[in-house]
């Protein structure tokens, strides 16, 4: 299924390269506000809040409705950060999303705002903020703890009895959600999220604002931008959310990529056969994976590492390749050395959920689970997984309990807007032919439904997230893009794929994207 898109990825670029209008630069001070704008911005100081990597951070709070559509009742807030712009030419604020949904943005104002270029970061404000429920807003979900404590079932429900223990654990979250935070689930959600951002728009004194999300955060950009079209000034999507399946679809689509993504790491392990010793066959490199697997089902490495958590371990490897050289050396150390603690190490490093990923985990349920429909008959769960585990096996299972609780959510479904859109300025598409999370057909029809988008590819690239990563052609088409508004679809190459490093040595947070997939939100 994804072996094709790089030859789709040659043809669109072929066949409808769109040079984008130039979108006026915002430099005149703006109009005057409304009595009820006054108001929001009123409610909105900033203060001091520096780090030494960010000397000129700030934060902030804003209320805004529970319910957008009872303005005058119940407020809760958003917790908001900023560098300010320091230049004379003033393009407005950025707003920046990290995607999930459940991620924290308030890290990556200081990031986006250092990786750009200084003269285009200086011509904007550049705000990170967690959305509803998030982090530091208030209220923040928290659905239950331990529900990724180790060692749990086999994710492959091989028996019934392994099923019914994981159909108990994501029953029992959904209803523990619906018991601490009926009041609020009915109002997390995309939609609400979007007009959030307006809400913030306006206590900016802004007449348009930009914005810069990666994965589930461009989907929000472009419902927002569809809500608001004329309030966009600048739009960056990176790594693209595929808008026709949200939210089933789109991780069944995930299933079949980033199975194929990790027989990508496989085959990287089986080309450095003189360091990792697992051969030269990325078949046979698979095959004693799976043998891995199957060993820590009888005996959980370090009694934490089973097959679940060992799923959990190798997954990120699908949105970094950064990461490939320590998952390989704990893959070797387990099966050749017959030594486990590498693995175990790697899972607390790449696998294990901190306390704060409770309540991102909790959004990312509440806000997908009310996005739109999912099935609530098991048995079309049943039948959809296993026939997509045939062709995928690494994570289809895994994938199919971290969204489960969708068949017992408390709250009923949304209908997914449609973003189509032909009212904007040009947008900035940017995507990677490989990429897992939001595989490139994701990218192709976000690009077909906002009219006069861009679509820059990184052709043979498989990391999700992929701008202000270290790949200088997609930066500088972002920076000349935010400088300018004029974006062209075009292909930059990937860059080159990580070398082995030793066991004991771990990525430098400076190491290409590291830094960057830090901060991104998790799953999506």
């Amino acid at each position: 299924m994804l072996h094709p898109l790089k030859k789709r990825a040659a043809v669109l670029l072929a066949t409808s390269t769109v040079a984008a209008a130039l979108a006026s630069p915002v430099t005149a001070a703006p109009a005057a506000p409304a009595p009820a704008e006054r108001v929001a911005q009123a409610a909105l100081r900033w203060t001091g809040c520096a780090t030494p990597r960010y000397p000129t951070l700030q934060c902030a709070s804003l209320a805004v409705p529970l319910d957008h559509d009872r303005p005058a009742g119940r407020t809760i807030t958003l917790a908001l950060t900023r560098v300010p712009h320091t230049a004379k030419t003033f393009q407005g604020p950025l707003l920046v999303n990290p995607g999930g949904p459940g991620g924290s943005g308030r890290a990556l104002a200081g990031f986006v705002a250092s990786a750009l270029p200084k003269d285009v970061a200086a011509q904007y404000d550049v705000i990170g903020f967690d959305p509803r429920g998030v982090g530091k807003s208030e209220p923040a979900l928290d659905c239950g703890a331990g529900h990724f404590n180790p060692v749990r079932p086999d994710s492959v429900p091989q028996d019934a009895a392994t099923e019914r223990a994981n159909l108990d654990r994501v029953r029992a979250f959904a209803e523990s959600c619906g018991a601490r935070h009926a009041d609020v689930l009915p109002h997390i959600g995309t939609v609400s999220a979007a007009r959030d951002i307006e809400v913030l728009r306006t206590a900016l004194g802004a007449q348009r604002i930009s914005y810069f999300g990666y994965s589930y955060g461009t989907y929000l950009g472009a419902v927002y931008a569809k809500l608001h079209p004329g309030r966009v000034h600048r739009l960056v999507l990176d790594s693209v959310v595929d808008p026709n399946g949200v939210w089933y679809e789109d991780n069944l689509s995930q299933d079949l990529a980033f199975d194929a993504r990790h027989k990508a790491f496989l085959a990287w392990v089986a080309r450095h056969d003189a360091t990792y010793r697992l051969g030269t066959d990325p078949a046979a490199v698979e095959a004693r994976w799976y043998a891995m697997r199957q060993s820590l089902r009888g005996t959980p490495a370090g009694g934490k590492v089973g097959p679940s958590e060992l799923e959990d371990t190798y997954m990120p490897g699908g949105y970094y390749n950064g990461y490939w050289p320590n998952l390989a050396d704990a893959f070797a150390a387990y099966a050749v050395k017959k030594d486990p603690k590498p693995l175990v190490a790697a899972y607390e490093r790449f696998g294990a959920v901190e306390p704060s990923a409770g309540n991102s985990y909790s959004v990312y349920t509440a806000v997908q689970c009310r996005d739109s429909a999912w099935p609530r008959d098991w048995n079309d769960w049943r039948a959809d997984m296993w026939r997509t585990h045939t062709k995928a096996p690494f994570m289809t299972w895994n994938n199919a309990w971290y969204n489960a609780p969708c068949a017992f959510w408390p709250t009923e479904p949304l209908q997914a807007p449609d973003v189509t859109n032909a009212d904007l300025p040009p947008a900035l598409l940017l995507q990677a032919t490989d990429d897992a999370a939001t595989p490139f057909d994701g990218a192709v029809s976000m690009r077909e439904k906002l009219s006069g988008s861009a679509l820059v590819v990184e052709e043979g690239g498989g990391n999700h997230g992929i701008a202000l990563s270290g790949n200088k052609c997609l930066d500088e088409k972002v920076a000349a893009y935010l400088r300018t508004g004029q974006a062209a679809d075009a292909t930059c190459p990937a860059q080159p794929a990580p070398q082995p490093t030793t066991a004991t040595r771990a990525v430098p947070s400076s190491a290409g994207g590291a830094a960057l997939h830090g901060l991104l939100g998790f799953r999506g």
